[in-house]
């Protein structure tokens, strides 16, 4: 039996966006997600999938709903709690990087091992051998401004590695990237899934990424309206 790593009930979120108005964004989502899945959640701007992404992320709450995260009831997991899984079960990659500008990749991968308390040693060890897995051993002391879209998302991919998490999502990967360098990163994620077996939740507006998953799912607003099966890997070739 396949173990689910992530169980979603019933998931509302609703905005306020001043009295009376309020807007639900999810309506309703039941998803589970099996370890060591590679899953893909496509759906228009605006459909949810980003909302959803950060609920799973635990980065925002549900309105209402469960959330079990790899055996922890979310709901009922203090804010300070949250950032200690956030910290060692999720890995997240996003479209705009996000890595802190005046310092170099080795630091920038670094950054979410000094927060789980590794030692300077061992954290720049680590460091290194993750740069060195996603092709970047020859830039680790290049500034974010001295490098490519591509070398600053595969530096990003390895601070997503850090603290080694069950769980890696990614938001629009390839968004910013062109389809050669887009091609590049995809095979990254590939890589993680079959060798290392993660488990891989991919938001992408992008039906030909989404193919490549194991299994896709269509968010509309604000709701799961399909579900099918993906040709993995080889779906790009």
């Amino acid at each position: 039996m396949e173990k689910k790593i992530i169980e979603m009930r019933g998931i509302v979120k609703r905005f306020f966006i001043g009295s009376p108005n309020e807007i639900e964004v999810l309506k309703g989502i039941d998803l589970d997600v099996y370890e060591g899945e590679f899953l893909a959640v496509v759906g228009q701007s605006g459909s949810g999938k980003s909302t959803l992404m950060n609920i799973m992320g635990t980065l925002d709450r549900p309105t209402e709903g469960s959330y079990i995260l790899d055996g922890i009831n979310i709901g009922e997991s203090k804010d300070k709690e949250l950032s200690g899984i956030r910290n060692k079960k999720i890995g997240f990659v996003f479209q705009t990087y996000n890595l802190i500008a005046k310092t170099d990749a080795i630091k920038n991968v670094e950054v979410p091992m000094l927060y789980a308390g590794m030692g300077m040693r061992e954290r720049h060890e680590k460091s290194r051998e993750l740069l060195e897995m996603v092709g970047m051993s020859d830039r680790i002391h290049h500034l974010p401004e001295e490098l490519s879209g591509g070398q600053k998302q595969r530096v990003a991919i390895a601070r997503a590695m850090a603290n080694d998490p069950s769980i890696i999502l990614a938001d629009e990967p390839t968004g910013a990237l062109d389809s050669q360098t887009g091609r590049m990163v995809m095979d990254i994620f590939h890589e993680l899934h079959e060798k290392h077996g993660k488990t891989i939740i991919l938001i992408t507006h992008s039906p030909e990424l989404a193919q490549e998953c194991e299994r896709i799912i269509t968010v509309k607003d604000g709701e799961i309206i399909g579900e099918r099966k993906g040709g993995g890997r080889n779906a790009s070739d």
